[in-house]
Formats: C-alpha cells, sequence, structure tokens
C-alpha cells in the first residue's frame, strides 16, 4: 500500500533488490516511478475493501505505506480513512486470506520528543502540540489497530514503524521535499525555532523491509537517525553548502509565529483551507530528540547522514528532469 509516495517508491525498490515479488495498489497505474520489472500492479482505490482484498490474493505479506499527511485538512474525520480505517481492512483481510505479516508505517510524532540530555523512547506518551495534531491523532488510532490485531493473534507478525521526517529519493509529489525545495537557492530565507528528527527514507525502507522478519508481533519502533535534532535553520545551511549556493537564514520570532497560527485559525474557521494554524506553528517549534537505539536493534536498518539523504534528493530530482 502506497507505492507511489517517497517511502512506498524506496519501499518497493528495495523489495525488488531483495529478491520479493510485489503486488502494489495505486490509484493510477503510471503513478511508480521504476522499472516494470518484479512487480505487478493493482489499480483502484486502497479504501475499496473487495480491491483491497483482490490485491492481497496469494500474498505472504502486506506492507503499508499508506499516509493521509495534508497539513491543510480541517477535521480529524478526514484523516481518518486512510490512517484508521485502512489498517482495520487490512486486518480484516489479513484474518480472512490467511496472512499473518504485516509492517504498518506510522509517525514518530504519536511519541513524545524529549530533550538532548532525556530523548524519547518508544515508551514516551505523545506530547503536545502533537496531542492536538488531528494527523497524529489519526496514525495513533491506526498503530492501536496494528497493536490490537497483534495481541488477537499471538502467531502473527505485525510490526508498527515510527519514523522521523524522511528526505531523499523519490519524493514525487513532493512531500517532505517541499521544505528543501522552498529554501532551494533563496539568497535569504526565514526559518522557525524548531528542529526534527530528519531520517534518510532509504534508511526507512531498509528497516520497514528488514521487519518482514525481525522485530516482536505488536513492536513499534523508532526510525530516525543517530545525530539527533537538526534544526530547520541548520538544515537550510546544509543544503546551501551541499549545492554550493550562498544563502542567509533568519530565525522567524516567537511572536510573529504566533500570529500567523491565529491569522490561520481564523481562515480555517471561516473555510479556507491552509497550512497555517496554532497548532501547526507549534509543532513547527519544537525541537524532536528521540532515542533509536531498540528500532536500530531489532531492525538493523543503516543510519545515513543527513548531508547524503538532502544530496539523494537533489540527486533524484536532477536526474528526473533530464528525462
Amino acid at each position: 500500500m502506497g507505492a507511489t509516495g517517497l517511502l512506498g517508491h524506496n519501499v518497493l525498490e528495495r523489495l525488488i533488490a531483495s529478491g520479493h515479488h510485489v503486488v502494489a495498489l495505486v490509484r493510477r497505474p503510471d503513478g511508480i516511478r521504476l522499472p516494470q520489472s518484479g512487480w505487478q500492479t493493482v489499480v483502484g482505490s486502497p479504501l475499496d475493501y473487495e480491491t483491497l482484498c483482490r490485491s492481497a490474493e496469494g500474498c505472504d505479506a502486506v506492507v503499508n505505506c499508506t499516509g493521509t499527511t495534508d497539513m491543510s485538512l480541517r477535521h480529524l474525520d478526514d484523516y481518518l480513512p486512510v490512517n484508521r480505517d485502512l489498517p482495520a481492512m487490512l486486518v480484516k483481510l489479513m484474518e480472512e486470506q490467511g496472512i499473518g505479516i504485516l509492517v504498518h508505517t506510522s509517525t514518530a510524532n504519536t511519541i513524545g520528543y524529549g530533550t538532548a540530555t532525556h530523548p524519547a523512547d518508544e515508551s514516551t506518551p505523545m506530547q503536545q502540540p502533537f496531542q492536538d495534531s488531528f494527523y497524529a491523532q489519526s496514525k495513533i488510532l491506526g498503530e492501536q489497530v496494528v497493536i490490537d490485531a497483534a495481541q488477537r493473534h499471538p502467531d502473527w507478525h505485525a510490526v508498527a514503524l515510527n519514523p522521523g521526517f524522511m528526505l531523499g529519493p523519490y519524493d514525487v509529489k513532493p512531500s517532505s521535499g517541499r521544505m528543501l525545495l522552498a529554501a532551494y537557492r533563496r539568497p535569504l530565507m526565514f526559518a522557525p525555532c524548531g528542529g526534527k528528527a530528519f531520517v534518510s527514507v532509504q534508511d526507512v525502507a531498509e528497516a520497514a523491509v528488514n521487519a518482514l522478519t525481525l522485530g516482536a508481533n505488536g513492536g513499534r519502533y523508532l526510525v530516525t537517525n543517530n545525530s539527533g535534532c537538526i534544526t530547520i535553520r541548520e538544515l537550510y545551511r546544509l543544503q546551501a553548502d551541499l549545492c554550493d549556493y550562498r544563502q542567509r537564514v533568519l530565525t522567524l520570532p516567537t511572536w510573529l509565529m504566533s500570529l500567523a497560527g491565529r491569522v490561520g485559525d481564523l481562515l480555517r474557521a471561516v473555510g479556507i483551507r491552509t497550512e497555517l494554524s496554532t497548532c501547526n506553528i507549534r509543532q513547527l517549534r519544537v525541537c524532536e530528540y528521540y532515542d533509536n537505539s531498540l528500532g536500530r536493534s531489532a531492525l538493523h536498518y543503516s543510519e545515513t547522514p543527513i548531508a547524503q539523504a538532502v544530496s539523494d534528493f537533489h540527486q533524484w530530482r536532477n536526474k528526473t528532469d533530464k528525462i
């Protein structure tokens, strides 16, 4: 599930390289940018149960990389069909078709973000402002579906992954790469004061493929980088150095960010979609620190330097532009 997205492309590529034959359920047949080898497609909506069952026929495992991530959506119900209800449908079809392996992708934001001296691990409960995020709320509900299924089926191998902010190749839409493109070659850039647990999408893909056989049934695992929190300002400076351009980055004052959030709240209240909101702005002011030791020891994934992940994003983008 989700093969046309950033993570889905990378998982599909790694599955094929590992010798797996993959059936990808996609909404559009031309949505995958990989050579047609080692995989086949079923075209349709993942929220259509009959199509979902047809795509899973004869399969030994399900890997779910789907997610509604649009931060401009105004209601929790906008996120639930994909982030909560789809995992429930996957569990149902697994029960009906005798499939016992599920790798489900969630987000690190369903786990508390800790501090530099006390980074969060998988046991840390979700913190504000993410507790107010409809996206994070819907993702933790999806996780719970998977964990509940694992408890009902002790003979299954159902694993939930909690990746950080992914960067890297095959960002077709783009999704997370929008943060990089927003600052690319601009002489002056403004950045919020917060930072994220950036991670190479290829490391997350490696963790997802390894999780087919590694990890514990019902386990949830942070998939992040050991570099800790990287501020958005630091990310922009890193990109400028890698891409060889000069840029001045200024930190946005807290009062201005808060004002922008309130303006966004007003726009949303009258029905206008915008990513600006008090909740989203507060998230941009958080510095995220995670302890990935459990995930690393259980799933044996690599820790690619973030500079390499940024380079991989631009190399793939430049290659795609020339095709």
